[in-house]
């Protein structure tokens, strides 16, 4: 007893009293239960931790090659467009001047200028002035 007394209690006297001595020891069991069982508890949570960032690191990775064969799909589209865009650029044509008293035709104006059919007195801005003063 007087030995346990000096474990439990270092740098004490040792106690003679058996049951003062059984009732710190119990009480140290205990408290060693209890943090033993807390590390426990502890350890599996951060096992748990670990699985999880194990799981999120590989879904990362995943995510990681699908960007990066988008990245290169992309860049490949984009060099096809600039190679291709290249060889699609015409030049400049000749054929929109328009003949005396023709109206030029231009791809994609789908607009027929009204101008060429009114009356050349309608036409004539000499006069609007008069006609048709400033608000």
């Amino acid at each position: 007893f007087l030995d346990l007394s000096s474990t439990l209690e270092p740098g004490r006297p040792a106690r003679t009293d058996k049951s003062a001595i059984l009732d710190d020891a119990i009480r140290v069991l205990t408290q060693l239960r209890t943090d033993a069982q807390e590390l426990k508890e502890t350890n599996e949570k951060l096992l748990e931790e670990i699985k999880s960032l194990k799981a999120e690191k590989n879904e990362i990775r995943e995510e990681k090659l699908v960007l990066k064969a988008n990245k290169e799909r992309i860049e490949q589209q984009l060099k096809t467009l600039n190679v291709s865009a290249a060889g699609y650029l015409p030049a400049h044509p000749a054929g929109y001047h328009a003949a005396a008293n023709k109206m030029a035709v231009f791809p994609g104006y789908g607009l027929v200028p009204v101008w060429q059919y009114l009356p050349p007195s309608a036409r004539d801005t000499s006069q609007d002035h008069e006609h048709r003063p400033p608000a």
